[in-house]
């Protein structure tokens, strides 16, 4: 190998980390600093049995309704299991699924479709690496007051299918 051709692979390659370095050291939306703390919603007292198995029987109608399986959980403010149901001919797998965005919802202060989005939107897929996170629509938290009482997931039909009957349980409350 040449002198000149070895000299020629060396300049790219130093003005190829100096692009490199340069472009990642540039800011990113993900460096921006908010005025205030996103979802920032206070912790309620826990929702009741009698109200979480009210929300399971709104999610349970409009599913039924729909002629959907599925299972469905509500979880406490405190991302406890409160009332669980699961409809003939739902599948299996979605038991724990179903709780697993409940959970999510509740701990994270956010509706399971943020994580989706983040996602399937913004290529976030650094949100998979914390801990006890789904990303799969259909975990909803339940309001009261502007805190947080509880949230519902459901599974088993697709997500947008989880999401309608998670969102009627939730309005069977009001």
């Amino acid at each position: 190998m040449s002198i000149k051709f070895r000299s020629s692979l060396l300049s790219i390659g130093l003005a190829l980390l100096t692009a490199t370095a340069a472009h990642a050291q540039a800011p990113t939306a993900r460096d921006a600093i908010p005025e205030k703390m996103p979802n920032f919603i206070l912790y309620g007292a826990p929702i009741s049995l009698d109200r979480a198995e009210g929300v399971l029987m709104g999610a349970m109608n409009e599913s039924k309704a729909k002629g959907w399986a599925l299972n469905c959980a509500v979880y406490d403010s405190g991302a406890n299991l409160v009332a669980f149901k699961r409809q003939d001919g739902a599948p299996l797998g979605s038991i724990d699924i179903s709780m697993h965005k409940a959970r999510t919802a509740v701990k994270y202060r956010r509706n399971t479709v943020a994580f989706e989005n983040g996602v399937q939107e913004g290529g976030n897929i650094y949100i998979l690496t914390l801990d006890d996170v789904i990303a799969s629509r259909g975990g909803n938290l339940i309001l009261e007051g502007g805190k947080i009482i509880g949230s519902i997931g459901c599974s088993g039909g697709t997500g947008s299918q989880d999401e309608v009957v998670s969102k009627a349980g939730i309005a069977a409350l009001k």
